[in-house]
């Protein structure tokens, strides 16, 4: 039996009472005093001063359906863009061709490196969605996408690892879609529990950069660039699948592979979703491979000059629900590479 009887006291709170009980009065005051006994710089003003936000979607056509993301400070924008750029690209033969594999990694090596270039919390700088998403900067990052030269990877701004993620997706009876993806971030956290509440504090100021002038150089009321992604697809305006990836950096990539092969390949979630992956992580030069890819295309991408190394463990993990409107039938997706399963009740 696992017991946490002052988190459960915190929730309980939570539910009686709203929000206030959280970013203020005791809850507030037993983080801040728990953060500031570290050195952190945290006062009752700042929790008091918070407020989440609604946020309007950004989203990208890909084969005719509308791919809809979190906007900024998050990745979405570059999975969108990965997209964009494998869009034009015909899926023929299988997806683990190796001439579809090339660009995919070369997509994603420039899809990465505008990431680390550009983005960071728009509230403190501007991040044009729009341009990145032009058919004129799509062109002209996909012109570069050549089979016969591998391109050298762009520095990436941060080597800090990306884990510790959850992501779960609910689809009801009316079809009320939830995509839900919540992170304490690495290693599990902060380390750091409030001692009378049992709350424990994330790790994503970990994210942020150091060097100043950089879009996501740290700053006051300031969020970090991160990597979580949860995911929607609609079609004339009804929603035809809730999904998300786990996995740090590759999320990005991750929807993108795993959309293509769905709706580009005509693949099945699961099959989708069970395919070898590779990744090409930013700023190391190097492909993350995972066991399961077939000799054949390894051989291939080595050949091509690609500098291959086994994946230290599964890439990414994903979970997915797809609407058949038309027969009234949910189906649900859950990757084998993470706990979790598809539930139907």
């Amino acid at each position: 039996m696992h017991r946490q009887p002052r988190l459960a006291n915190t929730l309980r709170a939570i539910a009686e009472t709203g929000r206030d009980a959280f970013y203020r009065g005791a809850i507030a005051a037993d983080l801040v005093a728990q953060l500031q006994a570290h050195g952190g710089l945290h006062t009752l003003e700042d929790f008091a001063e918070f407020r989440g936000e609604y946020v309007t979607p950004i989203r990208a056509k890909f084969r005719g359906y509308d791919v809809i993301e979190c906007p900024p400070a998050g990745q979405g924008v570059i999975a969108l863009l990965l997209l964009r750029l494998l869009d034009k690209y015909d899926a023929e033969g299988s997806p683990l061709d190796p001439d579809r594999l090339h660009r995919e990694i070369e997509a994603a090596k420039l899809a990465y490196a505008v990431r680390d270039a550009v983005l960071g919390d728009p509230r403190h700088g501007s991040v044009d969605v729009d341009r990145l998403l032009s058919d004129a900067y799509v062109d002209k990052l996909r012109s570069r996408i050549d089979l016969e030269g591998v391109l050298d990877p762009a520095a990436a701004l941060t080597e800090v690892e990306h884990r510790d993620t959850v992501y779960i997706t609910v689809v009801d009876r009316d079809r009320n879609c939830v995509s839900f993806i919540n992170s304490l971030f690495y290693p599990s956290g902060s380390g750091l529990m409030g001692e009378e509440s049992g709350m424990m504090l994330h790790n994503r100021g970990m994210s942020f950069s150091v060097e100043p002038g950089r879009p996501n150089a740290i700053a006051p009321h300031k969020r970090p660039l991160h990597t979580i992604i949860p995911g929607m697809v609609a079609r004339d305006g009804r929603v035809q699948m809730s999904f998300g990836v786990m996995g740090g950096h590759y999320q990005a990539m991750g929807h993108a592979q795993f959309l293509s092969k769905v709706l580009h390949y005509g693949l099945d979630m699961q099959a989708a979703m069970d395919l070898p992956r590779v990744f090409p992580r930013p700023g190391t030069g190097t492909v993350e491979v995972e066991s399961t890819l077939p000799a054949n295309a390894r051989a291939a991408l080595a050949d091509r000059g690609f500098k291959l190394v086994p994946a230290a463990g599964p890439i990414g993990g994903s979970q997915a629900i797809r609407i058949d409107w038309e027969r009234g039938v949910l189906t649900g997706a859950s990757d084998h590479r993470k706990d979790g399963c598809a539930l139907g009740y």
